[in-house]
């Protein structure tokens, strides 16, 4: 599923989206400051942004000018001010989108969808590699007439984000922070162990995918089928 990074000094209002994109099955990652999203987004792949103006260190304005130097990403903007010179503003300086404070959830997740949409990022919970496909409803992996295979949880969810960036490098930081959290304090290594228990799994699957070590970097996953 896609990453949806929100950008928002009030973690209550973080929370309410994050709560209802993350039932639609998105990949969340929560920013307090334009300053902190920035420092991310300049080396992560992020699928869509949502972000408050006011915020300290470095505002909404500034970080939506950044984003879209750096890439063509779609950018939804929510925000107490309604006025029509700051939706004005906002597209003129490249949001997609706009979302007056309070606002609905539901439509929310509806234009974040059709964003979504309107840039061709499949908003699809499984992922084919080669013939195996990834099922992130069920956590289920499934291969021709085979039954499905269950992993653990932390297992599956390295594999799908390697699957859903074929051929692009993570480095152990970029895997800890998207899957064990910013929070986690165990050591690095648990990824090598991880990648190493799939590897172990997939043996006989490397017809379809393989997962490369980048040597003093990180991993990168390779489909070896169309």
């Amino acid at each position: 599923m896609p990453k949806v990074m929100i950008v928002d000094d009030d973690i209550h209002i973080r929370e309410l989206i994050r709560l209802y994109l993350e039932d639609e099955g998105f990949e969340i990652i929560e920013m307090p400051n334009g300053a902190e999203a920035w420092e991310y987004a300049e080396f992560n792949p992020v699928d869509l942004y949502i972000l408050d103006i006011m915020m300290p260190h470095m505002d909404g304005w500034e970080l939506c000018v950044k984003l879209r130097q750096h890439g063509n990403t779609p950018i939804l903007m929510i925000t107490a001010k309604g006025e029509a010179p700051d939706r004005i503003k906002g597209f003129q300086l490249g949001t997609d989108d706009y979302l007056v404070k309070p606002f609905d959830p539901v439509e929310l997740v509806l234009r974040v969808k059709a964003l979504l949409k309107r840039y061709g990022v499949s908003t699809s919970q499984t992922i084919k590699l080669g013939e195996v496909i990834l099922d992130r409803k069920s956590y289920q992996i499934n291969y021709r007439d085979n039954p499905p295979l269950t992993l653990p949880m932390k297992e599956f969810e390295l594999l799908y984000k390697l699957g859903s960036y074929p051929g692009q490098l993570f480095t152990r930081v970029n895997l800890i922070e998207d899957i064990w959290g910013f929070d986690y304090d165990g050591d690095e290594r648990t990824v090598d162990v991880h990648v190493k228990r799939l590897r172990e799994r997939f043996t006989s699957f490397e017809s379809e995918f393989r997962i490369v070590t980048l040597r003093g970097l990180g991993y990168r996953l390779e489909v070896t089928r169309d």
